[in-house]
């Protein structure tokens, strides 16, 4: 029963930022009920066995055919009932579905009405095509991503798609849901990647505003130009991470790999970084990643181990927080934040498409009759679970 237990979420199924959005709302408690198109029996959102797409888990799923009025009309009856809807369609689709903001604030005037796009609703190129790594290059982000020799370089899709898009959706609409409190009135949250990922700049922008950061990659204090900020390849072809930014973090860095007995320049003398940084491998890879570890762990450095993902889950700081967990043998990260009291959990494994049609239905007030007059029309499917 986690912060947001009796919250309803309609959620019409969408790929990346919509479904991890619905994610972070199920783990805290969030009743989520997902809408997907009518799709052959028993198959994942991918086709495939449910339990890999992660971002799926904790609701349930329904199929209903949105070309078919009783099926957008069973929707809007979700509508009625629901806190909140979140839709990840390109602008004037969902008008199109019959299932636009005026039309769902007109069957329930406090829902909060949550929309994700890559540029917005509006604008010039608000219609076109696009992905994570396309809205993070006009908001500034990929190109101050990279080294100075490589060129701009995708931090993945997490900027974009997570960082940018799901939780501006998911704060967005949790800022709308508490201004209804007390307003009774629902509205309209536009979010785009676009902006929040601009936003998740803010600090940057008021470095290069103040001339402190430089539009050239690579030269900066946290782009790898500075020695102190940045990864080591260790001495067995592993790497380690240093982030020895304040004078005290770095007087200890310097301590405890030896370096302090080296005559290096200052620490902020800018044109003395490229050197220095040909020291910092030389050392590094004088030990391995564990033997850095042996000495720097749990300092004052600002250091940790660079793990992969294979890794990362069993390192004891995670296993010692259950900051992963395991859902249908897939180990993934678990819910964040923890809380004191109302404790946030993974509600239950990713669902088949379409596999909760009736029993979420009926959750939602639907009685057998209706449901099996809409299974009949073939406004609703109900599916099989995947059998692997």
């Amino acid at each position: 029963m986690g912060p947001l237990a009796g919250m309803k979420i309609v959620e019409l199924a969408g790929i990346g930022p919509v479904p991890f959005c619905s994610t972070l709302l199920s783990d805290m408690g969030a009743q989520v009920i997902r809408v997907d198109r009518t799709a052959p029996s028993g198959l994942g959102i991918s086709g495939k066995n449910p339990a890999f797409d992660v971002l799926g888990r904790g609701r349930k799923s329904i199929s209903v055919d949105l070309k078919n009025p009783e099926g957008v009309e069973a929707v809007l009856r979700l509508v009625e009932q629901a806190d909140a809807i979140v839709e990840g369609f390109r602008p004037g689709v969902a008008e199109r579905l019959g299932l636009g903001p005026d039309v769902c604030l007109a069957r329930n005037e406090k829902i909060v009405y949550g929309r994700m796009t890559g540029w917005g609703q509006d604008g010039p190129v608000s219609h076109a095509a696009g992905h994570d790594i396309n809205y993070i290059a006009l908001s500034g982000v990929l190109y101050s991503c990279g080294t100075k020799d490589s060129g701009p370089v995708p931090p993945l899709n997490l900027t974009g798609d997570f960082g940018g898009g799901a939780m501006f959706l998911a704060f967005g609409v949790m800022a709308a849901l508490w201004e209804a409190q007390r307003s009774g009135k629902g509205q309209v949250v536009d979010t785009s990647m676009l902006e929040g990922s601009a936003y998740l700049m803010l600090p940057i922008y008021g470095m290069h505003g103040s001339g402190f950061w430089s539009d050239e990659r690579g030269t900066n204090i946290l782009d790898t130009g500075a020695p102190f900020y940045g990864t080591y390849e260790t001495k067995d072809g592993k790497h380690v991470s240093i982030g020895s930014i304040e004078p005290k973090f770095y007087d200890e860095l310097m301590q405890k790999t030896g370096m302090d007995k080296m005559n290096l320049p200052a620490q902020m003398d800018r044109e003395t970084w490229p050197d220095v940084i040909e020291t910092y491998k030389g050392v590094f890879k004088t030990k391995t990643r564990d033997e850095w570890c042996e000495i720097m762990e749990g300092s004052d450095i600002c250091f940790a181990p660079v793990l992969s993902m294979t890794e990362a889950p069993s390192h004891p700081q995670n296993v010692a927080r259950d900051s992963f967990v395991e859902v249908m043998g897939v180990t993934q990260p678990g819910p964040a934040p923890k809380f004191s009291r109302t404790e946030a959990a993974v509600q239950g494994p990713p669902p088949s498409l379409g596999q909760d049609t009736e029993v979420g239905l009926s959750e939602w007030g639907f009685s057998k009759d209706e449901i099996s007059a809409l299974v009949a029309n073939g406004a609703v499917v109900q599916t099989a679970p995947y059998e692997g």
